[in-house]
């Protein structure tokens, strides 16, 4: 692809495609019987959580937030936006809240906090990354897919300036 020789492979198309196998058999195992709504942080998350509800063998619904706090730069602004809200409601529902990646806290901890006046039954947290150097804000995190180093990551789903979000692996800036 046009522009990927900028990027360093970090985690294989194998290596993630096991994980989020793994991944979504503990989730079938954690949620079974209860009314489970996987709420997708957009737009990062689309790729991880198609492949992630495959691997979910329960009755799921699906439903996308859009959070804005990055913008076209690669370091975040601190300032959180919604960008897009749910299309149902989630009040005396079981939330799985699926994220690309958790970074500083902010923008996760921006979105339980909004959560919380919802009244979900219960609210949990899938990520695939995790920077914990990075750490601004603690917030819990229930399922974790790889806990990597503070690199600026591409691919599966995270973009670079808005593009590379179809890369089936995650890679990152390589440094000239």
């Amino acid at each position: 692809m046009e522009g990927e020789d900028r990027f360093e492979v970090l985690l294989t198309e194998a290596e993630i495609e096991r994980r989020v196998r793994e991944m979504g058999h503990e989730i079938t195992r954690d949620y079974e019987g209860r009314d489970l709504v996987m709420v997708g942080v957009l737009k990062g998350a689309c790729v991880f959580l198609s492949d992630l509800c495959r691997h979910v063998h329960l009755p799921v619904a699906i439903d996308f937030l859009g959070l804005s706090s990055y913008g076209d730069s690669t370091t975040t602004s601190g300032v959180v936006q919604i960008t897009q809200d749910l299309t149902q409601s989630i009040v005396d529902r079981d939330v799985l809240v699926v994220e690309d990646i958790v970074d500083t806290g902010l923008t996760l901890h921006f979105l339980l906090e909004n959560f919380r006046v919802r009244k979900p039954r219960s609210v949990r947290v899938c990520t695939l990354l995790h920077k914990p150097s990075n750490t601004v804000r603690d917030v819990p995190l229930d399922y974790v897919g790889f806990t990597i180093e503070n690199r600026f990551v591409v691919g599966y789903g995270l973009d670079y300036e808005q593009r590379f979000r179809n890369l089936p692996y995650v890679g990152y800036v390589r440094t000239p």
